[in-house]
């Protein structure tokens, strides 16, 4: 403690805050430390042992304890506060602030080290409001939202106002997602707890600062430290909310496309895919089921009978097969459109200051927007998905909900348009949420949103990169946007896979687009009219390679299932960066043209035409091999590999187990009664271990209510012996059942196998053994496999 403080009076020496601001006394209030200075009152207060708060309440203002981020409760007894005669301190476990008297500063450290301190704290400035902090010099800064700027987004000044950036490929400076929020190579972050729009400065005057300016609202920010960098992220989503575990079929292939006209064409698309045993989970169905024509008919929220005349026989005969529809919405309610009256009539749309309906242009027509702030717009607009789901939707799109135009001069129950804009989308996927808890309480939604805000993934949202360009351009912005988006909570960003935007046709960027879209988050091909998105409608030989593409996302659904349990009990990110494993390798901290799908796949998309080879840099933690072919790659080396046009280079960590299933048609026949079971086998690495988790796929919080199943499993060796232990924890409310399990074991060769103390006949495939395991429930298994 006498090192930390020395070092941050020594620190304090080369940045003095505010001079004008005077500290006055200080007091503390149920583990709150309250500062009263010649400006204003200062509030710190610590969340958990590695957050804590700090807000401040300029003279004559009100404090507004309302977030719309935040919902975690502040821990009592985990903080302490002592005074020196020039500092006050508060400090938990893992986290110390200290506030300077004289001349007035607040600094933020951990271990024996300041991290951050306030520049000049809170200031107005003209028409904005400012915090800013120094930087170190050699820290780099991701986070803001989604963006393509390259990892360290340092340098660069970033506008929060939610916008789409139509057709865009390797650089985008605003999107639909701008999360007030950064973190640093230093392994720290601060959220700045404020929804208005405004601006986040990363040095964009290379003056080592970074600064929040925003227009009102609050003066509040998180400081979020970790051990880890998955330890922070989970101490953020402790913050603002871990994402519920999505249903099993979201993680399946979707047909979508912008889009289908009728019942008959989602009919004969869906034949198709049955007609070619292509697997698919589900039907996304772009604004043609409301209306004929693009224009004029946003708004009507119901079928146009007209050319889907019978939705509900549609949707049953889907769901009989084990096929979604899965619906697009959007807020606004044109003054074209069959439910404007209605909507005037029970005052669900924003007003102008005189409580007029606010309507304006766009170009879907002449339009208002639904309040969503109010109760009655809330309520209207849920009656609205309650009906549609009771027909048989099985999933939820809302777009264009940045809001995609959305004039300053609108009036909401929640402020001005400026004051909550950047959340629209967010309470948008929170109403649907919690009308889901209310009404289908058992029913895991699917939200597909194109825009959001801190937090938004505890409502179950599935982002979206918005409209990227077909192109190679805009396949190569896809890894950086998914990678800093699931390290600000938002686990599920994906793209549009083939691209969306443009009539470039090019069957190779196809191919590669899918080829990478098996190792993100979402699968979901989708696209304008002019060239076909889905894998059912290609011509017959990229057909018959997107076929490949599909069923591998299906065998490796045991695997990705898991990641998203872990991601709903942790907040980890499915998709990781490869600092994260080497957090002080400095060379990888702008890395994202590689990364980590889970903790034991390593991923290199290829995103330019006709690549023959490609260097690919390999962890030192494991020895690595590749999934197709078994070649091993040393631990902490930078190899060419070959590309071959049917995979894209993805290779496992030594020690890895990887569960699969063979390939189905959808997820409803999905069971873990016969299974495979891939053990990479590697000397290096002398213990390792993995799990899978199962549960049915579809309920509502089936792991609180003891309704699933982990299976477990441990490997161990000391070069002459490989010791594997399958064990199982199964809920109290989850009919477990015997499994046949094919053990492969890769990259090793066996004189004997036994099962608990049986011997096994087994069979040997070049480098690899596979061992029929038939595992009882409720029991654990012992392999030993004699080298």
């Amino acid at each position: 403690m006498k090192k930390l403080l020395f070092l941050l009076l020594i620190s304090s020496l080369s940045f003095a805050q505010n001079a004008n601001r005077k500290f006055e006394s200080f007091k503390e209030v149920n583990n709150t430390l309250e500062i009263n200075t010649s400006e204003g009152q200062y509030i710190i207060k610590a969340y958990s042992e590695k957050i804590v708060e700090t807000s401040f309440i300029p003279k004559g203002e009100t404090f507004n304890p309302n977030s719309q981020a935040v919902v975690l409760a502040p821990k009592t007894g985990i903080s302490k506060i002592i005074e020196t005669p020039s500092f006050i301190h508060l400090y938990t476990k893992g986290i110390l602030v200290s506030v300077q008297k004289s001349p007035f500063q607040i600094f933020y450290g951990k271990g024996n080290q300041m991290f951050l301190s306030e520049k000049n704290g809170y200031s107005k400035k003209e028409n904005a409001e400012v915090i800013d902090f120094n930087l170190d010099s050699s820290e780099m800064i991701y986070g803001g939202g989604a963006r393509v700027l390259g990892m360290n987004r340092r340098g660069n000044r970033l506008q929060l106002y939610n916008r789409a950036s139509y057709g865009y490929e390797t650089r985008a400076d605003l999107m639909n997602f701008c999360i007030p929020m950064v973190l640093s190579s230093k392994m720290y972050a601060v959220h700045f707890d404020n929804s208005a729009i405004g601006y986040l400065d990363l040095d964009s005057k290379k003056e080592n600062t970074l600064a929040y300016e925003t227009i009102s609202g609050r003066k509040t920010y998180q400081v979020i430290v970790g051990d880890s960098w998955t330890d922070l992220i989970s101490n953020y989503t402790d913050l603002t909310g871990k994402q519920p575990l999505p249903a099993r079929w979201t993680l399946g292939n979707f047909s979508s496309r912008f889009g289908y006209h009728s019942q008959e064409e989602v009919e004969k698309t869906i034949k198709k895919f049955e007609d070619d045993q292509i697997p698919v989970d589900a039907v996304i169905l772009d604004l043609y089921w409301f209306g004929k024509e693009m224009k004029g008919t946003m708004g009507n929220l119901d079928w146009e009978k007209e050319t889907f005349p019978n939705p509900e026989k549609m949707m049953a005969d889907l769901n009989a097969k084990g096929i979604k529809t899965v619906l697009i919405t959007e807020p606004f309610v044109l003054t074209t459109s069959k439910k404007w009256q209605e909507a005037v009539d029970k005052k669900v749309v924003a007003t102008d200051k005189n409580g007029n309906p606010f309507t304006y242009d766009f170009y879907f027509g002449n339009t208002g927007i639904i309040d969503i702030f109010k109760p009655e717009g809330k309520d209207w607009f849920w009656n609205i998905y309650k009906r549609l789901i009771n027909q048989g939707v099985g999933g939820l799109w809302g777009d264009l909900g940045e809001p995609e135009v959305f004039p300053s001069e609108a009036l909401t129950a929640g402020g001005k348009s400026d004051e909550i804009h950047n959340v629209y989308g967010h309470n948008w996927a929170k109403l649907i949420a919690d009308g889901y808890k209310k009404d289908f309480p058992n029913q895991r939604p699917f939200i597909l949103m194109r825009a959001g805000y801190s937090g938004s993934q505890r409502f179950g949202m599935m982002p979206w990169s918005g409209d990227v360009s077909r192109s190679w351009g805009g396949l190569q912005s896809q890894t950086e946007i998914s990678l800093q988006m699931g390290m600000q909570g938002m686990a599920y960003m994906h793209s549009d896979l083939g691209g969306f935007a443009g009539d470039y046709f090019d069957n190779e960027l196809y191919l590669r687009w899918l080829q990478y879209g098996v190792f993100q988050p979402i699968f979901r091909p989708h696209a304008q009219e002019e060239v076909a998105s889905e894998v059912a409608r290609k011509d017959i030989i990229t057909k018959a390679k997107a076929k490949k593409l599909v069923e591998l996302r299906y065998q490796l659904l045991p695997y990705n299932y898991t990641l998203a349990f872990e991601n709903s009990q942790k907040g980890t990110p499915l998709m990781r960066p490869l600092f994260f494993e080497e957090p002080n390798n400095t060379k990888l901290l702008t890395v994202c043209e590689t990364y980590l799908w889970g903790n034991d796949f390593l991923v290199t998309p290829i995103t330019k035409s006709g690549v023959t080879s490609t260097s690919v840099y390999f962890p030192k933690n494991n020895n690595w091999f590749d999934f197709y072919s078994d070649e091993e790659q040393l631990a902490g080396t930078t190899s060419t590999i070959t590309v071959v046009e049917d995979h894209i280079p993805v290779f496992v960590r030594g020690g890895a187990f990887i569960p699969m299933i063979k390939t189905i048609q959808n997820t409803s026949k999905y069971s873990l009664d016969n299974f495979d079971l891939h053990y990479y086998f590697d000397a290096k690495t002398t213990q390792s271990s993995g799990k899978l988790y199962n549960d049915d796929g579809k309920t509502a919080n089936a792991f609180e209510k003891g309704a699933f199943e982990v299976l477990n499993f441990n490997g161990n060796t000391n070069g002459k012996t490989v010791v594997v232990k399958l064990s199982s924890e199964v809920g109290k409310n989850f009919p477990s059942s015997d499994k046949n399990v094919s053990f492969i074991v890769h990259n090793i060769k066996a004189k004997s196998v036994t099962g608990n103390g049986k011997t096994i006949a087994f069979k040997t495939v070049k480098n690899n053994i596979e061992i029929p395991v038939s595992w009882k429930k409720g029991t654990a298994m012992e392999i030993k496999i004699q080298l």
